[in-house]
């Protein structure tokens, strides 16, 4: 006999924190135990007419979560190798002061001024690149930048400004 909605609601409710728990105990992580349930659990729902009341649904949920477990333990481990062949270093420069610095100002702008700013001063793309990638008018993409200028204007110092005081 099929699972009803009503039923599968039910069930939920009651085993959902058991089964965390159990799967937690399994893994270690409490994050990833929640995670792997939850998804099992959408699995589950979208097969709750073939789920049968009398064949543990349970048991069903709880082997798709460890599966799901085992299969993102292999997605890492391969992903982690994958990284050491190609002979990548682990260890990546966090950004330095210039870029906290430009990633505060630009934070402080419109997000379409911001990504016109980034596109055009870090990516650098031209205004007709820039209006192909983001669909405006190269009118549009021109003012973006003028305004984007005169704002991070009050916000960051001139380096060569600086330069000049130095000398």
């Amino acid at each position: 006999m099929a699972v009803t909605v009503e039923e599968f609601e039910q069930f939920y409710a009651q085993a959902v924190a058991r089964l965390v728990g159990q799967l937690y105990v399994m893994l270690g992580d409490l994050q990833e135990a929640q995670d792997v349930v939850q998804e099992a659990f959408v699995r589950g729902w979208s097969r709750r007419h073939q789920l049968d009341r009398d064949a543990r649904p349970e048991a069903w949920i709880r082997t798709v979560a460890w599966r799901l477990a085992v299969s993102r333990w292999r997605f890492r481990r391969r992903s982690a190798e994958a990284w050491k062949r190609s002979g990548a270093g682990t260890h990546v420069e966090g950004p330095g002061p210039e870029q906290v610095m430009l990633v505060a100002a630009l934070s402080g702008l419109p997000a379409q001024q911001r990504r016109t700013m980034t596109l055009h001063y870090v990516c650098d793309l031209t205004v007709e690149q820039i209006a192909g990638e983001t669909g405006q008018s190269t009118s549009t993409v021109k003012t973006h930048l003028a305004r984007g200028r005169l704002a991070l204007a009050d916000r960051m110092p001139d380096p060569r400004v600086q330069e000049d005081h130095d000398a």
